[in-house]
């Protein structure tokens, strides 16, 4: 089985994999320090406490922008799951794509991941829209082009910056609010925060595709932490895909690396 990882600003998502079937997927935070002992133990215990034996693990793949993780998750692959060569995804990976912008080895490598999973599992030009700490408009080709997108602030950063930079808004869990009006403070930032960013990636979404360059609409995935909430609030999006990176990754993997040997039974 593979263990891939999706490595963001704030979460690292964890999915393994048996084949092309998602067997099981674990959310831990990034922005706790942790050595790779400690990435072991966890990771080790995450596997465990849903019944999966760590030794079913046969291969890693690691989709990372926050660089200072990507070293200790990758030698507590090796070292706790004995998997010598962990593939990591970056600019500079030979995936099947194509960077069609001015700074190629910029684009982070969730973007990189997503432009790979949309183009093999939709065969369709697609605005795959991420929804962790940022949200990203990925713009891409059926036949894997990535030409660029769009970066705006996530719906926990604009959250989190509202109340951090105002003395008496507190912070507020964000759960979809009854009615746009609020009649407490808390009702009154869950509206601002969600429906103003569902109108705004509406808004960006509709933007996109009145430039979009080439002849055929784009159909919108939807992907990330904030995928289904934002999905009951947002009008364009044509899919939902809560695990598309960790989807890629998979499939990253299968393309680029030997096959893996046969892990022993669950």
């Amino acid at each position: 089985m593979i263990l891939v990882f999706d490595v963001g600003n704030t979460e690292l998502t964890v999915g393994l994999f048996a084949g092309t079937e998602l067997h099981g997927h674990w959310r831990v935070m990034t922005d706790v320090p942790r050595t790779s002992d400690e990435f072991g133990v966890l990771l080790r215990s995450l596997l465990q406490a849903d019944g999966f034996n760590a030794d079913v693990v046969t291969a890693v793949a690691i989709g990372s922008v926050v660089p200072r993780v990507t070293s200790p998750l990758r030698d507590a692959c090796r070292q706790y799951f004995g998997v010598a060569q962990p593939l990591v995804v970056d600019a500079s990976t030979a995936l099947p794509i194509t960077l069609d912008v001015d700074e190629p080895l910029t684009v982070g490598a969730d973007r990189l991941i997503n432009t790979l999973a949309a183009s093999r599992l939709y065969a369709t030009d697609a605005i795959v829209v991420d929804m962790g700490t940022a949200i990203t408009f990925d713009c891409i080709t059926a036949e894997g082009v990535f030409l660029g997108g769009v970066i705006a602030p996530g719906v926990l950063t604009s959250a989190e910056t509202l109340t951090r930079r105002t003395s008496k808004l507190p912070a507020t869990e964000l759960v979809v609010p009854q009615h746009v009006i609020g009649r407490r403070t808390e009702d009154c930032i869950r509206a601002g925060v969600l429906f103003g960013a569902a109108d705004a990636i509406d808004g960006i979404v509709r933007r996109i595709r009145a430039s979009w360059p080439r002849p055929h609409a784009p159909i919108v995935i939807a992907t990330g932490g904030f995928a289904e909430t934002m999905a009951a609030l947002c009008t364009t999006f044509d899919r939902v895909e809560p695990h598309l990176t960790l989807q890629g990754l998979q499939l990253a993997h299968s393309l680029l690396q030997p096959a893996a040997p046969t892990a022993p039974a669950l």
